[in-house]
């Protein structure tokens, strides 16, 4: 024991230890992992793909069902449509993912035996785990584009849009929908910044090789320079996908920049 801590650095001083740990995170050297042996950035590099597809495919899966569902709800406003989409909402908010994936196990894998329970082989193990990332997140982006697209339809331009003579769609799809992506860009962020730094639930109950159960794995064997990484890497993530997300807003709402703009001439 005596030996190990001297070779691992513990018996120096906590300033000088988390001094040498910060410059050689500066330098991309977030040490050595006490389990493997192994450079703690090459297990993150290894494991970071896992995790960018799961992430992908989840937030594939949260578009495709939030997207039409969140606008056709505000469009058809207190219709049978509506209530099922604030219901699937509420439920979709409620159910907790972990719950969602053995519900998914019980009937596609061990019921009616069309997809594999767990493991990373084929495409085939991707379904089970992206739904259930993608569903929780569809019902919080669905209920946000309603009411976004609600707000923005009460707007004094979209009646001037209509009287102009635009086609319904076109007023929809393209003043209604993209003056209400702002809010729904913002949650999509966190969600993505919230996915590539590792869905530790689900990567954990599908046995997926992610970040996520790296982490995990890090945690039950006390392994502290992989979990100091992790950490690290998740922070940096969200900055990352927070300044993106920022930058985006002058795209979707022109008037953000020349709000902007004119502040900076008042000045």
């Amino acid at each position: 024991m005596d030996k190990l801590r001297e070779e691992i650095g513990l018996n120096d001083p906590f300033i000088v230890r988390y001094g040498l740990w910060t410059y050689g995170a500066v330098r991309g050297d977030l040490g050595t992992s006490y389990r493997t042996g192994g450079p703690v950035w090459d297990q993150r590099v290894s494991r970071l793909w896992s995790t960018l597809i799961l992430a992908g495919g989840g937030v594939v899966v949260a578009l495709v069902v939030a997207l039409p569902l969140g606008m056709l709800a505000a469009v058809r406003q207190d219709s049978l449509l509506d209530l099922a989409a604030r219901l699937f909402s509420l439920v979709g908010a409620a159910i907790p993912s972990y719950w969602l994936a053995y519900l998914l196990i019980l009937l596609f894998a061990v019921q009616l035996h069309w997809l594999p329970v767990a493991g990373s082989v084929s495409w085939q193990h991707l379904i089970l785990p992206c739904t259930t990332l993608g569903l929780g997140g569809a019902a919080l982006l669905s209920r946000l584009l309603r009411s976004s697209m609600l707000e923005v339809m009460g707007n004094e331009y979209m009646r001037v849009a209509r009287a102009k003579g635009l086609p319904e769609r076109q007023v929809i799809l393209v003043h209604a929908f993209r003056n209400a992506l702002i809010p729904l860009v913002t949650v999509m962020g966190n969600m993505l910044g919230f996915l590539l730094s590792g869905a530790i639930v689900i990567e954990t109950v599908f046995a997926w090789p992610g970040l996520g159960r790296m982490m995990i794995d890090a945690i039950n064997f006390r392994d502290y320079p992989v979990i100091q990484g992790f950490v690290l890497f998740a922070g940096t993530v969200f900055v990352l996908v927070n300044l993106v997300v920022d930058v985006s807003y002058t795209w979707i709402d022109p008037r953000i920049r020349l709000a902007d703009s004119a502040q900076d001439q008042g000045r």
